[in-house]
């Protein structure tokens, strides 16, 4: 039963380790991405998947307490919005278009982008 329990420690813990990994190679991709620096950018997007398809591989399997959950989700919500943020870098066309997404209603901005008043 010890051995059990420490083992599903040590998957818990390589579970979290990788998250925390992928968080760190995303605020690598986010300060890449701010400052220009494309090569560097496309070097750690490689880790980066590289990290994501090993985190399939030591899913915990075992339910979470309510701090883990909290623990995964802080990570989570860091690694979506450095995403977010690179993506408004990488793609500033698609920026302008989400925000006038979220300013004007949908159909008036299609209306707009084809010339339609």
């Amino acid at each position: 039963m010890r051995v059990d329990c420490l083992e599903r420690m040590k998957t818990t813990q390589e579970y979290f380790a990788h998250y925390e990994a992928i968080a760190a190679v995303s605020g690598q991709m986010l300060a890449a991405a701010r400052g220009g620096e494309w090569s560097e950018l496309k070097a750690l997007q490689g880790t980066y998947r590289e990290l994501i398809d090993q985190l399939k591989q030591v899913d915990s399997g075992s339910d979470l307490d309510d701090n883990a959950r909290a623990r995964k989700l802080d990570l989570v919500k860091k690694i979506l919005a450095d995403d977010a943020a690179i993506r408004d870098l990488t793609s500033p066309s698609l920026a302008r278009l989400s925000a006038l997404f979220t300013v004007n209603r949908p159909a008036r901005v299609l209306k707009k982008m084809i010339g339609l008043r």
